[in-house]
């Protein structure tokens, strides 16, 4: 077999956690990622037939059953998995009707999976039920979109045009609009499935002065979707207390649109 750690798969992530945590995004063991694995490609790499252990993960997601994850851990540090992947990261399938995780290979300390992994399975049932090619799921703290979180209305198409208005190149790259939820307890199935209903109309989800969720179909987009808004929210940070002379207009959102190909979430522009 070949070494895992030479996997694609496993180098993308691998530079993606380091490249999170040196955006300032991933303080301690803040964030997770999970990205839902080909089983052919993995099969190249682990006995599949071959399981570590197996533990509850305390919610059914029947329709991920038999799929496999590579994800972080809990407790772990972004900063760390470029050093010892196999401490720090997990590949796990869903199994028992996707009541259970079996652990193939990692946490080799005896850890286990994020504790926000009903959150992120259920986002990618939603993800998957809209995009079939949506494969990964994001979430992290970015200083300035939590930031805005204290002082912008909270209302999803308001929260939305202040970032398109931002930076004209957030409507070519989140035309579905930013949905967002209020604060609520992290690490319980109840944020898990308001996130997942949130990630049916959107692939990114604010968390009031938490962070965000993010998803997409390889870890180069879901990051360019959280670095986009991250970058928006920071011009938003920037102006926000001065008197505002000039802006990108919803006509011109309209000529994005149209240049581009994309088409904004329905109501959101005038």
């Amino acid at each position: 077999m070949k070494d895992l750690l030479s996997a694609p798969f496993m180098a993308e992530l691998i530079r993606t956690a380091t490249n999170m945590y040196e955006h300032g995004w991933d303080e301690r063991n803040g964030g997770n990622i999970s990205v839902l694995l080909d089983e052919a490609e993995v099969g190249e790499y682990l006995d599949l037939n071959r399981v570590i252990r197996t533990v509850p993960i305390g919610f059914c997601a029947p329709e991920l059953s038999g799929k496999l994850f590579l994800v972080t851990g809990t407790g772990k540090y972004f900063k760390n998995v470029q050093y010892d992947p196999a401490k720090n990261l997990g590949v796990v399938r869903l199994a028992q009707n996707g009541t259970q995780a079996e652990l193939l290979w990692g946490f080799s300390d005896g850890g286990r999976v994020t504790s926000e992994f009903p959150a992120h399975m259920m986002s990618h049932v939603s993800r998957l039920a809209v995009d079939p090619k949506n494969r990964v799921v994001m979430h992290c703290h970015p200083s300035n979109l939590l930031a805005m979180t204290f002082v912008h209305d909270l209302d999803e198409r308001a929260f939305t045009r202040t970032l398109w208005r931002m930076c004209t190149e957030c409507m070519m790259v989140f035309p579905d609009g930013v949905n967002v939820l209020p604060w609520m307890l992290c690490g319980t199935n109840e944020i898990g499935l308001a996130t997942a209903k949130k990630m049916q109309t959107a692939r990114l989800v604010v968390w009031a002065q938490h962070g965000i969720y993010g998803a997409g179909r390889d870890l180069d987009e879901t990051f360019g979707l959280i670095e986009t808004a991250e970058k928006a929210a920071e011009v938003y940070l920037k102006i926000a207390h001065l008197p505002i002379k000039n802006t990108i207009t919803d006509a011109q959102l309209h000529a994005i649109e149209a240049h581009f190909g994309v088409t904004a979430r329905a109501g959101y522009l005038e």
